[in-house]
């Protein structure tokens, strides 16, 4: 049997540690960060920022909102404040530009909590388990805006594991917790990466709301790719690189345009051909990749 070769350890041996780990270190650094940021109040009394992620105060200056809070308050008849529309349209904005979805990858805590669950399935062999349909989260995204419209609460907001971790965090155990622990299980037994993947409807909106960003992961260099499938293997959305590396037809650039692509990097950073990057949706650098017309491997070395 040929002995399967760690995933990224091409990259490791080409880049060194550091660098083929490098995205992963950025987005952890983030989020703990942003975190802190958020605790440094409530834990010892420094109030930079006030408030969570559904809706904060910086430096009792720039107010932020969750456009996806602020639009369940509108579909629950709220009347919105001022300041709340405000927050909501700046970080819509950024959102729009940079990839919604890197508010996945980037900011929300709960996706350390995903991702070791991933890695600990990893470790124990646990198979994918059920792999629901990737629409499923749009359809969630759907009913927690009808929940809002019949309660006339924010009532995602009652669930949300992202506020449920801040509420665990300040006041200790409690239901917050037994959240957290039940999105880490299902997971780790029930569905690999399918919090993320399948359900979380935060993430179904900020998809949405990144559609068109101009920041983008490419492969401009896919003709170089050596077919080793560590980027499908670290992807949390693998169905995302397939058109952009393989360039199957003169519609597919090497520009990954899909709205359930997180931005991670992780796939810049296994690669030890150098295929992907990032920049600029429309960059003529990144179009003008040639197209590498191969067919999809199945599957790592056993």
């Amino acid at each position: 049997m040929i002995q399967q070769k760690p995933i990224g350890a091409d990259a490791i041996a080409a880049k060194g540690w550091v660098k083929a780990h490098q995205w992963l270190i950025l987005r952890r650094v983030s989020q703990v960060f942003i975190l802190l940021l958020f605790m440094l109040g409530p834990w010892f009394g420094i109030w930079m920022v006030k408030g969570n992620l559904s809706s904060s105060l910086t430096l009792e200056i720039l107010p932020l909102t969750d456009p996806y809070i602020l639009l369940q308050s509108l579909f629950a008849g709220h009347a919105l404040a001022d300041t709340a529309i405000l927050g909501a349209a700046i970080v819509f904005i950024v959102y729009a530009v940079i990839g919604g979805r890197v508010y996945c990858s980037f900011v929300c805590p709960v996706n350390i909590v995903t991702d070791a669950a991933h890695w600990l399935a990893e470790k124990l062999n646990i198979g994918k388990g059920w792999q629901p349909k990737r629409e499923t989260r749009l359809w969630l995204l759907g009913a927690t805006l009808l929940a809002s419209v019949l309660t006339a609460t924010v009532a995602w907001e009652f669930l949300n594991p992202v506020s449920m971790l801040h509420r665990g965090l300040i006041f200790g155990f409690g239901l917050a917790w037994t959240v957290i622990a039940a999105v880490f299980l299902f997971d780790l037994i029930v569905s690999r990466r399918g919090w993320c993947g399948h359900f979380c409807p935060v993430g179904a909106f900020y998809g949405l709301v990144g559609s068109y960003s101009l920041i983008r992961v490419a492969a401009p260099n896919r003709a170089a790719c050596n077919d080793c499938m560590d980027c499908f293997a670290v992807c949390p959305e693998p169905h995302v690189i397939t058109p952009a590396l393989r360039g199957e037809t003169e519609a597919d650039t090497p520009v990954i345009t899909s709205r359930d692509c997180t931005n991670c990097g992780r796939c810049i950073d296994v690669c030890a051909q150098d295929v992907f990057t990032f920049g600029l949706r429309y960059s003529s650098n990144l179009v003008a990749g040639q197209n590498k017309n191969i067919q999809p491997t199945i599957g790592r070395a056993a």
